[in-house]
Parts: C-alpha cells; sequence; structure tokens
C-alpha cells in the first residue's frame, strides 16, 4: 500500500514538476514570451474586428422547404394531390426527423427539419434527389421547388413602400418593388431572398359573356388559345444588305388593354372578323391575393423582406442593404419613399454594446479588487494586461472556428473574467507574501518571482483547469438549448483554457517587470487587517467545536435547499428583442376584405399608444417559401421610441398591457411575442405559444372537436391567458358535386365540367404580357354577376360536344358546406393545434397540472393522440439531458482533483462544499423570483467549477501550513499534537484570507454587472450569473468554516492513528 501511494505521490510530483519548469522557462526566455504575446494580441485585434456580429445564434433547425403552387386549388385538393405524394416521399430522406405539411388555398409548404450537425447544403441535394422522383406523379400545374437556403432567423431586414402623396396605387408600388427593388437587392452578397408582400399585382382580366359565346358559337377554351396564339415573338434569321447584317425579329407580344382586345377570334358567317372585344370586355384589375401590408393604420402599402443566407453576418448584410436601398431612392418615383418598418441591426448592436458595456464593468471591478485587497497599484497592472490578452486568445479561437460575436459567445467570456483573473490575483498575492520576507533587488527579482510562482503555479493550473473541463458537458446538450449554449461554452473554455496558459507563462513574466516599489505588508493594510481580526475568532471557535459546526452545517443545508421545492421551472427566460410583435388568430374562413380591415384597425389602435414608433402588419403570407402563413394569421412588428421618450414609470411589460387592453376584437385571441423567437418556434415546432397540443388522427371533423374539447378543459386552469383550438374544419365551402349519370346524359365527362368551372369561376391565366422587363398575367372568367351565389352558378351555361347549351345545375349539386381553411400535417398524419398562452405561472408547474387535467377529462378515440408542444417541447428534452450532464459535470471535476491531489479524502472534503455552494445559489434564485431553466442549470454547472476552484486554493494552503508544521516538529524532534494542528489550521487558514477573498470577491463582483444588467440580453445572462454569485457567497462563507473543520478532523484522527500504532509497538 505505500508503495503505491509512493507511486502516486513520485507522479504527482512530475506534474508539479513540469507545470514549475514551464514557469521557469517563460521567466527565462520571457522576451520570446513577450513577443509571443505581441503576436497574440495582432492577431487577436484582426480576429475582433473580423468575427461576424448577430444578436442571438441562429437557433432554427436545420430545414429544407418545397413551395409548390396550385393555382385556385382548395387545401383539401392541394393535400390530397401535392402535400400528401411530397410528405410521404420526404420521409424516406436521409438524416430527417420531421416532415410537417401544409396545405393552404392554392399553396402547399413542405418542411422536412434534419438532425442537428446535419449540413444545409447536404440536405437540400438529398431533399432534391427525392423531389425528382416524385414530381412526375404531381399535376401538370402544380411546379415544385425548393426554398431559399436561409432559416428562421433570416429575416433580418423589412421595408414599406409607401406614398403619402397618393399619386402611385398599390399596383404601381407592388411593380416598383417586384421588377425594381427587389432584383437589385438581391445581388448584395449575404442576401439569399427578398420576398414581397401586400398591394397589388396588375392582372390583365378577360371577363367573357357567356351569352355571347353561345351566340357566336365559340368555346371557351378557344378564348384561351387565341389569347396563346396572339402572344408571341419569333426570329427569322438575318438579311444581308449593302454589305452589313439585319437580324428580322417578328413583333407579336401583347402590352396593352387595345392589343388583347384586337385578337381575332376567326370570321363569324358574313366573313367579318371576330375579335376578342366582341365577346368580352378587358379591363385591369387586381390579382386574387392571399397577403396584405399595412403601415401605422394609414392603410395600406407594398412591403419588402429581406432574407438573410444561412450562416452570413447579420450585420454586415443589413449595413449592406441599407447602403444599397440608399442608392436606389434615388431612382424611385417621385412621391414613393422606403420607410424602414424592422432592422435587426438595432437588436444586434444593443445587444453587443450591453455585453461589451458589462465586460468593461467587470475588467474595472477586478481592477479595483487588486488595486485595495494589494494596496499596490503596480500589481494591478499584471491583472490589466493579461485579462484583455485572454480574451483575444478566446476571440482567435472563435474566429477560426467561424463562431458570431452574439450575447451568448460574448456572454461566455463575460462570466469567465472573475475567473480568468483568479491565476494571476494569487500568483501576484503570494509574491507580495515573499516580498514582505525578502526585498526585491535586481539581483535577486527573477530569483524570487520564480519560486512564488512555482509555489502556486501548479495548483493554480489545476484550479483552472477544472473550470475549463468542468463546462464541456454543456456541449453535449441539443436542439434549440444546445445552439442557443454551446457559443457560450465554446468561448467561457477558450477564455478559461486561455487564463490557466497565461497563468504559467505571461503572468510570471508580467509580474517581473510590474511588481516594483514599496509593497504595503499585509498586516498593514486596514482591509486585510479587518479581515484577519474578524476571520480568526470564527476559525478558532470552529475548530474547538467541530462537530457541532458540521451538525449546524447540515441543518443550514436542508432548510436553505427548501426554497428549491417553489421555484418554477421554464425552457428560457424570455428575451427581449427590443421590438414587439403582435400574433393574433383570427377565426377560419375570413375574407381578404375583412382581414385588410381588422388589420387597419388594430394598426391604428397600437399606433395610439405614445411609445410606438412604427406599426407594420401584415396578415396572410409573403411569397416566400419560409412563411407559411394563412390568410387568418396576423402579424404585426411594432417598433418602440427610444426609451429616454417614453413616459415617466413606463415599462415593456406594461406597455404590453396597455396594449392588451386596448386591442380587443371579438374573434381575436392575442398573443404579443418576440419576433426572431416565435419565428424559430413556428419553424421548428410549428407552435407560435409556449405551449401547444397537437392533436393527430384520420379525420379533421373529430380532431376539430377533441380540439374543442381542449379549449373547455384548458380555459377552467389557473394561470390560462388564452387558448385558442384551431377550427380545422371552420373553412366555408360551395361544393359542386358532379352527377356523374346526368353528365353521361349529354356526353360529358367529369374533366369537361370541371374546365368550365375552373376558368369560368376560378379565372385562369393563361399567358403573360411582356412589357420591357415587366411581366403581367392575362386571366380569363365569366363576369361576377355570373359567380356570385350558388343560385347563379347552377345557371352557369354550358356547351355540349354536339353544342348544346345547358345549365351547370343540370349535371351538378351546388351547396354549401364547411370544410378545412387550412390542413397540417406532421409525419404524414392529419393534425389540428391548440394554441396556450399563460400568465403568472411558470411552464412547467403549468403542464404539469393541464396534462393530469387533460388526462382526467378529455376522451381520446381510438386512432387519435396528442402531444404537448411549444417551448414545452424542449424544456422536457433538455430536462432529459440535464438529467446526466450535471453528473457527468461532478464526475469531470472529481476525476482532475484526484489527479491534483492523488488522495481521496481532498477530493471527498471539496466535493462536500458543492452542495452548500448550491444553498446560496437558490436562495437567491428565490429572492429575485427566477425560475429553473436551462440557463440556470448552465449557470449550476459553471458554479461547479469555480466553487471548487477557491475549496482547491484553501486545501492547499492547508496542506502547506501542515507539511510545515510537521517539518518542525521533526526538527525539533517532537510529536506534533492536537493543539500545533489547530495553530498550523488557524496559521494557514489565517495567513491566507486575502487571496481565498480576493479570489472570490473577483468571481462574485465581476458578475455583479451581468446580475443586475438591464440591457438586451440580460434576461439569459443574470439567469446564468444568479446561481454563480448565491452559489460563490455560501461556498466562500462555508469553505471559510466548513473546510478547516473537516480538514481538522481528518488529520486529527490521523494524528490520533498515529500516537495507537506507536504505543502498540
Amino acid at each position: 500500500m505505500d508503495d503505491k501511494q509512493q507511486l502516486l505521490d513520485d507522479k504527482k510530483q512530475l506534474e508539479l514538476i513540469m507545470i514549475a519548469a514551464i514557469i521557469r522557462w517563460s521567466i527565462a526566455n520571457r522576451f520570446f514570451v513577450l513577443l509571443g504575446t505581441a503576436a497574440l494580441i495582432g492577431i487577436g485585434a484582426f480576429s475582433v474586428r473580423n468575427t461576424p456580429i448577430d444578436a442571438i445564434p441562429d437557433l432554427s433547425d436545420v430545414q429544407v422547404i418545397i413551395k409548390t403552387s396550385y393555382p385556385g386549388q382548395a387545401p383539401q385538393v392541394v393535400e390530397d394531390q401535392v402535400t400528401y405524394p411530397l410528405t410521404t416521399a420526404m420521409l424516406s430522406v436521409p438524416g430527417a426527423i420531421t416532415v410537417r405539411g401544409f396545405s393552404f388555398f392554392g399553396d402547399s409548404y413542405v418542411y422536412v427539419i434534419f438532425e442537428d450537425g446535419t449540413d444545409l447544403y447536404w440536405a437540400r441535394s438529398r431533399v432534391l434527389e427525392y423531389l425528382n422522383q416524385v414530381a412526375g406523379s404531381l399535376p401538370s400545374s402544380a411546379k415544385p421547388q425548393l426554398g431559399p437556403d436561409a432559416t428562421g432567423v433570416g429575416w433580418v431586414y423589412l421595408y414599406a413602400l409607401a406614398d403619402k402623396t397618393g399619386q402611385h396605387d398599390l399596383s404601381e408600388l407592388r411593380s416598383i418593388q417586384d421588377w425594381f427593388l427587389k432584383y437589385e437587392l438581391q445581388t448584395v452578397p449575404g442576401v439569399s431572398e427578398v420576398a414581397t408582400v401586400g398591394g397589388m399585382v396588375r392582372q390583365y382580366q378577360i371577363e367573357v359573356d357567356p351569352n355571347l359565346l353561345r351566340a357566336y358559337n365559340i368555346p371557351l377554351s378557344h378564348i384561351g388559345m387565341a389569347v396563346k396564339n396572339a402572344n408571341q415573338e419569333t426570329g427569322a434569321s438575318v438579311i444581308e444588305m449593302a454589305e452589313a447584317e439585319y437580324m428580322v425579329r417578328v413583333s407579336g407580344y401583347l402590352q396593352s388593354v387595345e392589343d388583347i382586345e384586337n385578337i381575332p377570334l376567326g370570321l363569324n358567317e358574313k366573313g367579318t372578323p371576330l375579335m376578342l372585344k366582341d365577346v368580352a370586355k378587358v379591363r385591369l384589375g387586381p390579382q386574387m391575393r392571399r397577403g396584405i401590408a399595412e403601415l401605422n393604420g394609414e392603410g395600406e402599402v407594398v412591403g419588402g423582406i429581406v432574407v438573410m443566407r444561412f450562416g452570413e453576418n447579420a450585420q454586415t448584410v443589413i449595413d449592406n442593404v441599407k447602403m444599397k436601398l440608399q442608392e436606389l431612392k434615388k431612382g424611385l418615383p417621385e412621391g414613393v419613399e422606403i420607410v424602414t418598418t424592422y432592422d435587426r441591426s438595432g437588436l444586434i448592436s444593443n445587444a453587443i454594446d450591453n455585453l461589451y458595456e458589462k465586460l468593461l464593468e467587470e475588467f474595472i471591478v477586478v481592477t479595483l479588487i487588486c488595486a485595495i485587497f494589494l494596496f499596490h497599484l503596480r500589481s494591478s497592472l499584471v491583472v490589466i494586461i493579461s485579462l484583455p490578452v485572454g480574451i483575444l486568445a478566446a476571440f482567435i479561437v472563435m474566429y477560426q472556428q467561424g463562431l458570431n460575436a452574439n450575447i451568448m459567445s460574448l456572454g461566455g467570456i463575460a462570466i469567465a473574467i472573475g475567473a480568468m483573473v483568479d491565476g494571476a490575483i494569487v500568483m501576484i498575492e503570494n509574491v507580495h507574501k515573499h516580498m514582505e520576507k525578502t526585498e526585491l533587488t535586481d539581483e535577486n527579482r527573477w530569483t524570487v518571482i520564480s519560486q512564488a510562482a512555482t509555489e502556486v503555479g501548479p495548483p493554480l493550473f489545476f484550479s483552472l483547469l477544472i473550470i475549463t473541463m468542468s463546462f464541456l458537458p454543456v456541449f453535449t446538450l441539443e436542439a434549440q438549448e444546445g445552439k442557443l449554449f454551446a457559443p457560450l461554452a465554446f468561448t467561457k473554455t477558450y477564455a478559461m483554457a486561455a487564463a490557466a496558459g497565461l497563468a504559467i507563462t505571461l503572468v510570471p513574466v508580467l509580474m517581473g517587470y510590474c511588481i516594483r516599489g514599496k509593497v504595503t505588508p499585509e498586516h498593514k493594510n486596514p482591509l486585510n487587517r479587518l479581515m484577519i481580526s474578524a476571520y480568526r475568532p470564527i476559525i478558532k471557535g470552529a475548530l474547538k467545536y467541530p462537530k457541532s459546526i458540521l451538525l449546524m452545517t447540515a441543518i443550514a443545508l436542508v432548510i436553505g435547499l427548501w426554497p428549491a421545492t417553489q421555484l418554477g421551472s421554464e425552457f428560457m427566460p424570455p428575451l427581449d428583442e427590443g421590438d414587439l410583435m403582435y400574433m393574433p388568430t383570427t377565426y377560419a374562413g375570413v375574407s381578404v376584405g375583412k382581414a385588410r380591415e381588422i388589420l387597419h384597425q388594430t394598426d391604428k389602435l397600437i399606433k395610439t399608444v405614445p411609445e410606438v414608433k412604427s406599426v407594420f402588419g401584415k396578415i396572410g403570407r409573403a411569397d416566400t417559401a419560409t412563411d407559411p402563413a394563412p390568410l387568418t394569421m396576423i402579424e404585426t412588428i411594432i417598433q418602440f421610441k427610444p426609451k429616454s421618450e417614453w413616459r415617466p414609470g413606463v415599462t415593456k411589460e406594461s406597455i404590453r398591457k396597455e396594449l392588451d387592453d386596448l386591442v380587443k376584437f371579438p374573434g381575436l385571441t392575442n398573443a404579443w411575442v418576440m419576433p426572431i423567437k416565435t419565428r424559430i418556434d413556428m419553424l421548428a415546432t410549428g407552435i407560435k405559444t409556449p405551449i401547444g397540443i397537437k392533436v393527430a388522427g384520420p379525420d379533421l371533423k373529430e380532431i376539430q372537436k377533441i380540439g374543442q374539447q381542449l379549449e373547455v378543459i384548458i380555459d377552467e386552469l389557473p394561470g390560462t391567458a388564452s387558448v385558442y383550438s384551431e377550427r380545422v374544419v371552420g373553412g366555408r365551402y360551395i361544393k359542386v358535386d358532379i352527377q356523374r349519370e346526368k353528365a353521361a346524359r349529354y356526353g360529358l365527362n367529369i374533366a369537361d365540367i370541371q374546365q368550365v368551372i375552373a376558368t369560368a369561376i376560378g379565372g385562369m391565366n393563361v399567358s403573360q404580357t411582356v412589357e420591357g422587363l415587366e411581366r403581367y398575367p392575362i386571366n380569363i372568367r365569366y363576369p361576377q354577376d355570373y359567380r356570385d351565389s350558388p343560385e347563379q352558378l347552377a345557371l352557369l351555361p354550358i356547351v355540349t360536344a354536339k353544342n348544346e347549351r345547358i345549365a351547370l345545375g343540370d349535371v351538378a349539386h351546388i351547396y354549401i358546406e364547411d370544410g378545412p381553411p387550412a390542413i397540417k400535417s406532421e409525419n404524414a398524419r392529419l393534425n389540428g393545434w391548440t394554441y396556450i398562452d399563460i400568465k403568472n405561472v411558470d411552464i412547467g408547474s403549468y403542464v404539469a397540472k393541464a396534462q393530469n387535467l387533460v388526462k382526467q377529462k378529455l376522451n381520446l378515440p381510438a386512432g387519435y393522440s396528442i402531444r404537448w408542444s411549444g417551448q414545452y417541447e424542449y424544456m422536457q428534452r433538455a430536462k432529459e439531458k440535464l438529467a446526466y450532464v450535471i453528473p457527468l459535470t461532478l464526475g469531470i471535476i472529481i476525476l482532475l482533483l484526484y489527479i491534483n491531489f492523488r488522495r481521496f479524502t481532498e477530493v471527498a472534503i471539496i466535493m462536500a462544499t458543492l452542495p452548500l455552494a448550491m444553498v446560496g445559489s437558490i436562495q437567491l434564485m428565490y429572492y429575485l423570483g427566477f425560475n429553473f431553466s436551462v440557463a440556470v442549470a448552465v449557470g449550476f454547472i459553471a458554479l461547479a467549477g469555480v466553487a471548487v476552484e477557491i475549496s482547491v486554493i484553501m486545501l492547499v494552503y492547508l496542506n502547506q501550513a501542515y507539511e510545515q508544521m510537521h517539518a518542525e516538529c521533526k526538527n525539533q524532534d517532537i510529536k506534533p499534537t492536537v493543539n500545533d494542528l489547530q495553530q498550523a489550521i488557524i496559521q494557514g487558514a489565517g495567513r491566507r484570507v486575502r487571496p481565498v477573498m480576493m479570489t472570490a470577491a473577483a468571481i462574485i463582483l465581476g458578475l455583479l454587472p451581468i446580475l443586475y444588467g438591464t440591457g438586451t440580453g440580460s434576461e439569459v445572462m443574470s439567469r446564468i450569473a444568479a446561481p454563480m454569485v448565491g452559489g460563490m457567497l455560501s461556498a466562500l462563507i462555508l469553505t471559510l468554516l466548513i473546510i478547516p473543520t473537516v480538514y481538522f478532523l481528518w488529520r486529527k484522527a490521523a494524528l490520533h492513528k498515529s500516537s495507537v500504532s506507536r504505543k502498540e509497538q
């Protein structure tokens, strides 16, 4: 056993010698160390300047969108003929975990969501491969195409085109956007797509009179063919004339109403040419639309959405877009102006500026701590120089890895600053101790520095390494929580690793150059004298009654952990993005006209709040695959004025409440959310509220009944702000049910009748005009009064193959019925979703109660299932992952401690302080009203590393004092007594109060600016800082008491055992 212990001690000694050798080499080769530092600063400055900037990490899943336009078709037709074939085909795509389908009027959207870590462009190529296989089975008029290579956070900049002078109508504004601004902005590097929303697309509308068609004996299909044949241009090679070449071009494009009116349809019985104007009216009008944009409640506008390409630098893209728009403004017609309605760069600059400000505050706090505790300003220079070098080293790795500078990656550096300077602080303090015994001269300076640095360098290196390694389990988090905290984990790890490296290289060199002049002895520093005089009686009392102290500690632990039972849980604290989004849901089947009226009224009311700068409302969807919004969904982005212009006492929360009370409409379910986070959630889970329930089954009517039951059940639960189940069969349909037998009597088949109905009622785009670079559709349909009611539709004339004239009602039943306004599916199963918003309650406890209530009261038929989704889905996944991530953290810490001490006793003593550290964390969280969340869990993981560090420092000093006592007793040839042990521990702990307090103060006070910060991103960062600050407070108090007490009992037992064995001999 003794041989094994000797071997372990030899290994430990070797490791300590290696670290000490690095310190001595650095001092001996200080020129190269400083040269390397200068190079590091230069590369670091370059990295800082060129690191991409964004507000938050890209949290969206790797997903590929397939958008298919199927004009004029009802959602059920789109589902049966397009969405279902596509979703079933995409289920086989390698790496796909969810395939979500949306069938709207005229459009199909299929979202293929991939596993984390899948390369986006590999995913796109796989989807395209499977799309090619299924494309042949789709209807000929359904054209599938891949969405842009962008993600849920890609909507970085929105603008509106407005004309307050009234000189330009919505169709002209739409043309400016579609044919001028859109293509110019798409040339900006980093822009994936520029989508248009709102306005009117100009359309040439041919209203055919069926009575005139009957009179001239012309079938409707002949009109479409005539238009196509009249809208062509061609070339006829070249002709040589007078030694020159002339290219022949035959004109024929339709370019005006007159051109279309004069399309020949043939000759009548008298040989007179029959023109299109003889059987139809041609006019300019708006194309049917599924999206409307409105600005400030003043009227409709045309909106533009700049979608950023995946992985680009958001700040750079926005800056370039703004510059391009400034150039393009010169080419706009008089009266037309571009109004910015959403600008991510404001959030980015606020978030980054806020964190840089916090970094500076921490830097100042840490510098002041050094100056106050050491009473020596020059010593603070070591920290002032070494800390930025460590931060720059972290930026270099960030830049090389391609990480963005955002609130999470910079937050990792911010929460590491206190711990980063610990190495320098303890080393400086130890040099001061040596200087009290030995005066520094030019001859002995580097010898004393080397001796002081090698004394504490190895344990410091290990303690900093423990902080570094303890954070590695955060990398195991996945999905949204993984994407959110991985940048923080990376940068904190890099910063701490840099600090550990600098502690044994640069810091000893800087100490030799900076620590000069007179150093105030510790006992003459009033702060230190006060701390030691206050501490000595406490430690004496603790060593006098060690078992009582441990009993009191156990009682304090039990009482201190009680608030943990009172804390709620949530996935993530809400992040204030600055702007707000109003996202209510209207009941299904709303008309475009009513939708426009609702949008105008809500925007007008919102704009009346004095703090509101602008209101940009969108109802329906934009022309982009990244926006699968039905006509029932309002998305209104609210920009606020600077806080300096707000009324006294007004907060974001009070504005939200004021808006909620102000905007009250029957049939509207209010939801006030954050733009970026909500868009990510909607694209990831489809749920826009914190909690959602997805009902899956084979029949939409039954799904709606289950949803309505859920509404009633959930509404009675305390904490429910609103609950709304989609009316999945709440759409209104005019059903044309063709009677096959009756049709057969007239020689008509289903396709013949459907062709007449699709063209005459729905209108069919048969061609498009070519007007320079602009293209506008040509549409054929019957006049309004032939198709404005079921009764009129029944009278719709049909010409049979035998030139018989019959009415549609002769071959079909026409009636009104309910049906799906839109159809959702997930993994090829039909879905209906219930949206739940909560207030004054945490997600975890609310869902637990709701699940229990639903289980008791909901009658779920066979073949149907419900699944809880939204943020709750993320929270459950994070809980499962953290259940083994946190034990893994402890395991890593235990392993590193054992490598350092080579004895389990010291490891056990240190690990005993961790539960005590949690007491302060939980008490502070309870006081601040924080819930448990992934951010808090990350704070606890970070706490584990830094709490262990001060315990390691205390234990190192106690071991030094113990070994010194043993050496003195051996020199005097006497046996150490319990009293000697007590004095040694009091001496070791008491004389080392300063470095322990400096270390703890640097961490605690360094984190206070983050804990109590109020800027952008503070909500998340404060949740990480709270466990660390509270935990360090309790860990500090208990480290100064409990570790010496337990150490005393351990060494006392060893002394007793030694004396017993000597007596037996």
